[in-house]
């Protein structure tokens, strides 16, 4: 055998043995120290702070996947409810993996952290298969991000929750650029491309478009519409192939003081007959806790676009936080009616076209915020539609006149 290729094999070796023992060696993390399986939930807890987590299902057999950054495992073994066993590995030295066996369809339907976030409540939703394979589709949900303002919690831990495997570093958000109408008395509006980067999306049947390109490309031409109006600001989130996690998008409306969010998407199902546009905005039960957990923030200032709660205490910031998000809740849905309305002449609505869920995308306390469905990438005469130029331009008409309607009624209301 030639010395280069025996150096090589040996040094693959090598690799391969430090990656095993790893774990081991590695610096000091915090420990998975009990799993506790309740009928519709699963609660981990650890012995330092973890930032953010995430989950993903898989199928065949049926199972949930939870990875925990900046964590190790113990000998931890937990059984109950809808959870038939757990397995668990360190998935990379930073990355510990815990995988829950199903003994029914069942998925993630909410995730929360502790306020010393040493640990994490799993809320899990008995589903259809259809529904489960869809959730399969749909890929990672990413836990923690709502306290990425706060304080880190451990200096060692992941401060944005940017969860890549392996762990993309820690980075500072950056604002984009703003065009459109000069001034800044006119309305900012944000554009939100959704997924981008590792996270595709959902993907067309034969794997060949993916959600995160059309998403992209429909935003562009509503950014474009909206400028050549000339009568508001636009920013987008992204304007390229890069990942962003939710609280960072939510994040740069915010920083921005935007008067309107819009994030756009393509949907995707195992009924591959499914077609349609759909309108979501933030749901009401999702808005107290999103409320509480703002309300618990060391710094309170300016939460609510200038208005500073720092000298209040819990009690009086929650109430002023839920007074403000159901405001904006109430603004939220009344634009989603209207951009239905606008929309509709050109563009195919499903029946039940405005929805209401716990998005973590449209959880801006104080920015108007919905989150647009322009059609199936899984059906193919709506993945025709979306990669038309001519359908991208009717959304965007219909779009833009919306915005224009909607800040002329709340110009009027003043």
């Amino acid at each position: 055998m030639p010395r280069s290729s025996f150096c090589q094999r040996l040094a693959l070796c090598l690799c391969a043995i430090l990656l095993l023992f790893a774990p081991s060696i590695a610096r000091a993390a915090a420990s998975i120290s009990a799993i506790d399986i309740g009928d519709t939930s699963v609660t981990m807890r650890f012995d330092q702070p973890v930032a953010t987590a995430s989950a993903f299902m898989l199928a065949a057999p049926q199972r949930i996947a939870v990875d925990l950054p900046g964590a190790r495992m113990g000998r931890i073994a937990a059984s109950g409810g809808m959870i038939s066993s757990t397995r668990h590995g360190q998935y990379d030295p930073n990355t510990a993996r815990v995988v829950f066996e199903l003994n029914k369809p069942a998925v993630v339907s909410d995730a929360s952290f502790s306020p010393d976030h040493r640990m994490l409540t799993l809320t899990l939703k008995p589903v259809s298969e259809n529904l489960f394979t869809r959730a399969v589709r749909k890929g990672r949900q990413l836990f923690g991000l709502d306290t990425a303002a706060s304080k880190p919690v451990d200096a060692r831990a992941p401060q944005r929750g940017g969860i890549t495997v392996p762990l993309d570093p820690p980075k500072p958000l950056t604002v984009p650029p703003v065009t459109g109408a000069r001034g800044t008395k006119r309305p900012l509006v944000v554009i939100d491309a959704g997924h981008g980067g590792h996270d595709p999306g959902s993907q067309s049947t034969d794997g060949s478009q993916k959600e995160k390109n059309i998403a992209l490309a429909i935003a562009r031409e509503i950014r474009d519409e909206l400028v050549a109006s000339g009568r508001v600001r636009v920013a987008m989130t992204r304007n390229d192939d890069r990942f962003l996690v939710l609280g960072e998008r939510r994040e740069i409306a915010r920083r921005l003081k935007a008067d309107l969010f819009i994030s756009v998407h393509a949907d995707s199902a195992v009924n591959t007959t499914a077609r349609g546009a759909s309108i979501y905005t933030l749901s009401e039960v999702a808005s107290d806790r999103v409320a509480a957990q703002l309300a618990a923030k060391e710094n309170r200032a300016d939460i609510l676009n200038g208005i500073d709660l720092g000298g209040e205490n819990n009690e009086v910031s929650s109430i002023l936080l839920d007074l403000a998000q159901r405001e904006t809740m109430n603004i939220s849905s009344q634009f989603a009616t209207l951009l239905q309305r606008e929309m509709s002449p050109t563009v195919k609505f499903k029946d039940d076209a405005h929805r209401f869920a716990g998005l973590i995308v449209l959880k801006a306390p104080d920015v108007p915020s919905v989150l647009l469905e322009t059609g199936y990438i899984s059906n193919n005469d709506d993945l025709a539609l979306l990669l038309s130029k001519e359908y991208r331009r009717d959304i965007a008409v219909g779009v833009r006149k919306a915005i224009e309607i909607h800040f002329a009624r709340r110009l009027a209301g003043e």
